[in-house]
């Protein structure tokens, strides 16, 4: 990708410090120190294999890839009038409370897990990327493509009392949003179609992009015991309990794919 604005652009542009009045002065909220280090983000649409691409990097002994986090329903609340005095006398606001919460939390899972590097994959927050970015300035970000109609196709299937349109809008909102965050940020781009055609290239392309050496085992996830998966947690399917990377889908032709969705087939290089 070319043309990327840096993570410290997309800081400035979208966040930047809070200013928090008390009376007639201000206080300029403080960033905590963070504990978890360089932490990677798959950002992803839904039904674009981000689940298949965690057990594969979970697989890897210095990596931990857990089950979605699902970030953006975790936040931490001052609930009276006198608990947030306390905590903007103390140069904080609610949401620099929730990073902290979000950081602790994934550092203390890291540590537990014994590994080194922490990978995580919710599709969701592709839509809390500039969130992400402001809680972790040093965070490293994957891209993971699918084509758009295989997409479209994938969620149609797995929601069969949706119409054709609610599909559509679902998917466009997914990919629209992917789109955004890898204009923003820098990262790996990665697609679906060549991580279950070409698995040990695409891990080792991964691995070289973490600082990591790559492992067979990657590729072979269910021998790590990556077979087992819940429903709310990513992709549950016949195919992810396999073990191993399953042959995709046949790509469908430009006028089977809705006409939203078509300029981003053409971007994502489809």
């Amino acid at each position: 990708m070319s043309m990327k604005r840096s993570i410290n652009q997309v800081l400035r542009r979208t966040t930047g410090y809070e200013i928090v009045r008390k009376g007639t002065g201000a206080r300029r909220v403080v960033q905590a120190q963070r504990q978890l280090r360089s932490p990677v983000f798959v950002l992803s649409s839904i039904r674009s294999g981000s689940t298949l691409l965690r057990v594969m990097l979970g697989s890897h002994s210095e990596i931990f890839a857990p089950h979605e986090m699902h970030l953006g329903n975790i936040q931490a609340n001052a609930d009276s009038w006198f608990a947030e005095a306390a905590v903007q006398e103390a140069g904080l606001d609610e949401q620099e409370l929730t990073h902290m919460m979000w950081d602790a939390m994934l550092a203390r899972m890291l540590r537990d897990s014994g590994k080194s590097v922490l990978v995580e994959k919710t599709p969701y927050h592709v839509f809390l990327y500039r969130k992400i970015a402001a809680t972790w300035p040093d965070a490293r970000f994957v891209f993971l493509l699918r084509h758009p109609g295989s997409i479209h196709q994938s969620w149609q299937e797995a929601h069969p009392s949706m119409s054709a349109d609610e599909v559509t809008a679902d998917v466009l909102r997914y990919v629209k949003g992917v789109e955004q965050a890898r204009t923003d940020l820098p990262g790996l781009d990665v697609t679906y179609e060549e991580l279950v055609s070409d698995p040990e290239g695409q891990t080792r392309r991964l691995c070289a992009f973490l600082g990591v050496a790559w492992e067979p085992e990657m590729v072979e996830y269910g021998k790590r015991g990556h077979t087992r998966f819940r429903r709310g947690l990513g992709d549950w399917s016949g195919k992810i309990r396999s073990g191993r990377p399953q042959e995709g889908r046949a790509l469908p032709s430009l006028d089977e794919v809705p006409a939203e969705l078509r300029p981003y087939c053409e971007k994502w290089g489809y």
